[in-house]
């Protein structure tokens, strides 16, 4: 990459700076010329039914700017990470790639995907400006257009909230002492239990409470895992484990399911997609649960954290950046297109204006007796926390599952498994040759 070409991203409010590997814009939509006559792009992505989607591009602007778009299947997460970045190594990457936000800052340290905010700046407007955040890492810079998001809310056992006496809890103090009014009056019953399988869960809660997890200063990464946000986090879980107020088994197991299912676990603090989790781990209680607010540190205030979510970004491989700008752009903000995505792929769309119509016109199904349910959920998505990724999530969030792992199975001090967590995060940055000041 030409030092010519390189951009610092500096910024206080994300992870990204120059390591080891810049973080940098190369090949941004600045460098891209207006591309004339058919143009063909390839798109890796793993959400189902993403060919029909683009279907509707190929048929319909797609066919009018002779830009056509092909996907190609892949596996999500870390894996797709990989092969993006040996891909890209090899000059031969895709043209577009769905990428999890916590990816991004990987990809862009490792100049794989480009800057397109002079194809697609104006769609900021489509979203709430935390979930925007993700996509620009705080920066003038703009490294993907944001399609589907998770916003975190609370769902419980509506019956058996009435049954037991319980009040849906507006606040965390509420929450734990809902818990242990529940202990008291069914010791057989717990209201959740503590998971340390899904590190995004505990990442988003984090995010609520205003973690920001990496951020820089000057030329170097601030790693802070365990700063005073994520120790009140990890103190109020560990506390609620270790006096026995909640479970402390992990989720997604058959044990798990048969919880949730038979009513020995009446809450989870989940995402918008719930619905989808429970009608398969628990479809006997279908129309039972209701969905709120995820419970707030204090009273005044309103903010929810993140629970997965992906974006359509740009790689620095492809020779039809503005094309390929273009149709990121078409399918996270074209009504036809979400309400596709929303059908084919059962995504709930980063878009605001989305959130309110076509396929979220009505509840789902599993939640057929609460009639607001997408219009609360919209207003919750709103009220999103801004993010703050680095470029080693995947090392934080293994360390998590082991650390926190061994924590709640021994219902011991979950700071120290905090501490783990940011210790390994730092040596892997400094193995890596970042410069990282703590």
């Amino acid at each position: 990459m030409p030092h010519t070409k390189r951009r610092r991203l500096v910024t206080t409010a994300v992870a990204v700076s120059l390591g080891a590997t810049a973080l940098a814009a190369c090949g941004s939509s600045d460098d891209s010329k207006a591309d004339s006559g058919p143009v063909s792009l390839t798109y890796w992505a793993w959400a189902p039914g993403m060919d029909k989607v683009v279907d509707l591009w190929n048929k319909g602007e797609g066919k009018k700017d002779q830009i056509t778009v092909t996907v190609k299947k892949q596996a999500s997460g870390d894996t797709l990470v990989t092969k993006i970045l040996t891909a890209h190594k090899a000059k031969n990457g895709p043209d577009l790639v769905q990428a999890e936000y916590q990816a991004l800052p990987t990809l862009v340290s490792n100049d794989a995907v480009a800057d397109i905010s002079k194809t697609v700046g104006d769609a900021k407007s489509k979203f709430a400006d935390g979930v925007w955040q993700q996509v620009t890492l705080g920066t003038d810079a703009v490294y993907a257009v944001p399609q589907d998001i998770g916003p975190m809310m609370f769902y419980y056992r509506a019956d058996l909230f009435k049954k037991y006496g319980l009040k849906v809890p507006t606040t965390w103090d509420e929450f734990a002492q809902t818990a242990r009014a529940l202990k008291k009056k069914a010791p057989d019953v717990d209201l959740t239990t503590f998971s340390a399988n899904d590190s995004g869960l505990f990442a988003g809660l984090a995010q609520q409470a205003g973690a920001k997890w990496w951020t820089t200063s000057g030329d170097k990464w601030k790693v802070a895992i365990n700063d005073a946000a994520t120790q009140k986090v990890a103190k109020f879980w560990g506390g609620l484990v270790k006096e026995g107020a909640i479970d402390n088994q992990p989720m997604y197991t058959p044990a798990w399911n048969k919880a949730l299912d038979t009513g020995k676990q009446i809450a989870w603090v989940s995402a918008v997609w719930a619905p989808g989790t429970l009608t398969t781990a628990a479809p006997d209680t279908k129309g039972k649960w209701a969905m709120a607010p995820l419970p707030q540190w204090s009273a005044d205030q309103d903010v929810t954290g993140s629970w997965g979510g992906s974006s359509t970004a740009v790689t620095t491989d492809s020779k039809h950046q503005e094309a390929a700008a273009k149709f990121a752009a078409w399918l996270n903000t074209d009504g036809d297109a979400l309400n596709a995505l929303a059908k084919e792929s059962g995504i709930y769309p980063a878009s605001s204006s989305a959130q309110l119509s076509g396929a979220f016109s009505n509840p789902p199904e599993y939640f057929s007796d609460q009639a607001d349910f997408y219009t609360e959920a919209a207003k919750i998505a709103g009220t999103t926390a801004p993010s703050a990724w680095g470029p080693n999530v995947n090392v934080a969030y293994t360390t998590f599952n082991d650390a926190f792992g061994a924590a709640a199975k021994n219902k011991s001090d979950f700071v120290t498994a905090l501490n783990t967590m940011q210790d390994a995060t730092v040596a892997d940055m400094k193995k890596q040759g970042f410069e990282v000041s703590q």
